[in-house]
């Protein structure tokens, strides 16, 4: 008997730490503490040259499911472990346009991997625009900043903050590259368009100031982006450099404003963007990411920020073109920035910064001082006494009832109404449903609703959730897919569906993204926002030919209508988020009053503010 109870002992004593629970992060507001602080000056002090760089490098962490002994894992792995790194940007595969989303699960497990594998704890870094639903299924969908901004209500922005502050942490990410303070205030931006809040530089200001309080308080670092604003170019920075060509009193009556309330809210960081500002810096060579005039002298000294300074992902051909040997990189360092985001090359990159400091180009003071803002960074997280997050708790964070029931709400209050004919809305429910066949012509025979859904890829899902709720209310509606690649074709087909349709909704998904429609100009590439051609000479021709009885709905850029000036019924979402497209259907019905207002000016069709105002109309009214 004794013997037996001590081979029991022996045995629960082994097997301990098997069962023993990992010490796990805890979620607070931003603070740093006395033994924060000195775990910082700690770690500092002892850190060797090639550890203290690599502190200051973010690298991409693609979100897959690895087993450990993995190849690809490995690689990855071992690059943290080889160059120090301190930084991680928690992302997902593309596929062209198209986004490879995955779990929340497999996102918790990678970051606890890589944080037991890392020597000092890792900062996880991730572009949450939209919440988690950027990058993850399950998670709270959120529509597009500028829905936010249609509802007037800043508040708004404090509880989506907050949201995707605690879905955030709970699978390991402790630092939104967001909130984009850019003041978009041209109509033919291709990449922040509906990103942005408004074009109006006090909203925006305001919006940002919200969401940057909210978030410190819930336990999540922030991004003010993209310094000193990228809201009025034209120019996509990932394909080539953009200019913001306003002087200095454009400049601090508009894109600075923002930046400056950011500032005033305790923003952790401020991203700097890949544009020329002759206003603040006169040499052309001289990208506002490498420039000392405007990274030290205006935005550290002249505005008197003092967190983290970033660029925008240094693998951009806005300025790989420019430098080479990893000279970007400590162009970038001496210019004022603290961290390298997504070098082009990893190791080349390092090297050249260990050089720059071994040569004297770079002080070690100065190197220093970068690094200490990063290891105070994760010690206000608490990352020095637990780096990793609790599995368990994923499944009570992640894609609350009450968080998709508010999403929903600002959904549904951002939709805008700017071109009313009084002849068509609210669309009538009915209908009986028919089973598509092959065998009947397109749009089916004699149907009361035809919905046409514009999209840059029919591999995406846009309109799927549209095409959804529109037939749960119009059970015989049909809906058409149209790409940019069928949308030629197709034309004859879909213009003789219209002629048999009693209601036409056409719904546009034209979105701001680095994977969006890339078009040659004089041999040069660039990003439009626009419908392509084949698609725009559809659009026409069935304005022309149904204008008094469809409605066009702008899922994502507000702009659409600026290039279809005739067009008599027009709603905006600002959008594509699925949160939106039940609003759009819900406003069509009638079903919610509709009181959004435009953040935006749309040439030729509405002023800033613009918003026709439409009750509910209860089922004894239709």
């Amino acid at each position: 008997m004794v013997r037996r109870s001590f081979l029991g002992l022996v045995v629960l004593i082994f097997c301990l730490p098997v069962f023993a629970k990992e010490n796990c992060q805890r979620t607070e507001p931003i603070h740093i503490t006395r033994e924060g602080q000195r775990w910082a000056e700690r770690t500092l002090s002892r850190l060797s040259l090639e550890e203290k760089i690599g502190q200051l490098f973010m690298l991409r962490a693609p979100t897959e499911f690895f087993n450990v002994a993995n190849p690809q894992y490995a690689a990855l792995r071992d690059r943290v472990r080889q160059f120090h790194v301190g930084a991680m940007l928690l992302t997902v595969p593309v596929d062209g346009a198209l986004v490879l989303k995955n779990q929340p699960y497999e996102a918790a497990m990678l970051t606890n991997q890589l944080q037991r594998d890392s020597d000092l704890p890792l900062l996880f870094a991730a572009d949450f625009e939209r919440g988690l639903s950027n990058r993850f299924y399950g998670a709270t969908v959120f529509p597009h900043s500028m829905a936010f901004a249609a509802t007037g209500n800043p508040a708004y922005a404090e509880t989506f903050a907050r949201i995707t502050a605690q879905e955030a942490r709970a699978i390991g990410v402790q630092w939104n590259l967001f909130p984009i303070a850019d003041v978009n205030s041209n109509a033919e931006n291709p990449i922040i368009n509906a990103r942005a809040w408004s074009e109006d530089p006090r909203q925006v200001g305001e919006f940002t100031g919200a969401f940057i309080r909210s978030s410190a308080a819930t336990g999540i670092l922030t991004t003010a982006k993209h310094f000193p604003g990228h809201g009025d170019t034209s120019t996509d920075s990932h394909l080539d450099v953009a200019r913001v060509s306003g002087d200095m009193e454009r400049l601090q009556s508009t894109e600075l404003v923002p930046f400056d309330a950011a500032i005033r809210a305790g923003v952790d960081a401020v991203m700097i963007a890949h544009v020329t500002v002759p206003a603040l810096e006169p040499d052309p060579r001289r990208v506002a990411t490498v420039s000392h005039k405007i990274v030290t002298e205006f935005l550290k000294e002249k505005m008197g920020f003092q967190g983290i300074v970033i660029p925008d992902a240094m693998d951009m051909a806005a300025l790989t073109r420019m430098f080479p040997d990893g000279r970007s990189a400590v162009e970038a360092f001496k210019a004022g920035n603290d961290m390298i985001v997504i070098p082009a090359d990893l190791e080349t990159s390092f090297n050249a910064m260990v050089r720059a400091v071994q040569s004297g180009e770079i002080s070690r003071a100065r190197l220093d001082e970068s690094v200490r803002k990063v290891l105070y960074a994760k010690a206000s997280l608490g990352l020095y006494r637990a780096r990793l997050v609790d599995m368990n708790a994923i499944s009570h964070a992640v894609g609350k009832p009450e968080s998709r029931v508010f999403s929903q709400k600002v959904a549904d209050e951002a939709v805008t109404l700017l071109r009313d004919n009084g002849k068509l809305l609210p669309l009538q429910k009915g209908g009986t449903s028919a089973p598509d066949s092959p065998y009947i012509p397109l749009g089916g025979s004699g149907r009361q609703l035809l919905t046409v859904v514009f999209t840059d890829d029919l591999r995406l899902d846009e309109g799927r959730v549209l095409d959804r709720e529109l037939k749960s209310r119009a059970p015989d509606a049909a809906v058409i897919y149209i790409d940019p690649h069928v949308a030629a074709g197709m034309t004859d087909s879909v213009l003789a569906a219209v002629d048999r349709a009693k209601t036409v909704v056409v719904a546009v998904y034209v979105n701001a993204t680095s994977q969006g429609q890339v078009v040659m100009t004089d041999g040069k590439a660039h990003r439009t926002i626009a419908l392509p051609e084949a698609g725009s000479k559809l659009m026409n021709a069935i304005l022309a030919r149904a204008g008094d009885r469809t409605a066009v709905i702008a899922m994502g850029s507000p702009y659409l209508a600026a290039a279809f000036p005739d067009v008599q019924n027009y709603l905006c979402t600002y959008s594509i988020a699925s949160v939106s497209e039940i609003a759009a259907a819900k406003a069509l019905f009638g079903e919610i009053s509709i009181h959004g207002h435009s953040p935006v000016t749309i040439p030729g069709i509405a002023d800033r503010g613009a918003g026709l105002d439409r009750p509910i109309i209860t089922s004894h009214q239709r």
